[in-house]
């Protein structure tokens, strides 16, 4: 197995191929979806695996210790309204200044009425 290096050796940290971590281990997403985080700890392990994807052709995983997570912080007022304005932001059309429900497509940058409006008149 080309990526199986439990000790390390060969890689500086404990090594596995795809799909086949031990128990104890979770990526940053596995440990959010248990509502859980890193909580500063170093990188535990890394998973690698073949993929045409990427231009050297390997990608990279890296592991935490599932018995060193923290639970995720709560939020706090702040910053539910800050994430609110962001999200009103990225709603809002910068020609109409109109929120007009939905985020507004990066490849128009614009809404899609006022984008529509432009396209006819030229």
């Amino acid at each position: 197995m080309r990526f199986y290096d439990p000790t390390g050796a060969r890689f500086g940290i404990p090594t596995y191929p795809f799909r086949l971590a031990p128990e104890g281990y979770a990526t940053r997403r596995q440990l959010r979806a248990c509502d859980l985080r890193p909580a500063g700890q170093p990188v535990a392990a890394q998973i690698l695996w073949r993929s045409r994807k990427t231009r050297g052709g390997v990608r990279c995983a890296y592991l935490y210790r599932v018995d060193l997570a923290k639970p995720v912080r709560p939020m706090t007022p702040a910053k539910r309204t800050a994430l609110a304005a962001a999200m009103r932001a990225r709603r809002t059309c910068p020609t109409c200044r109109r929120d007009v429900g939905y985020v507004i497509p990066l490849s128009l940058g614009t809404c899609v009425a006022c984008h529509d409006t432009a396209t006819l008149a030229a």
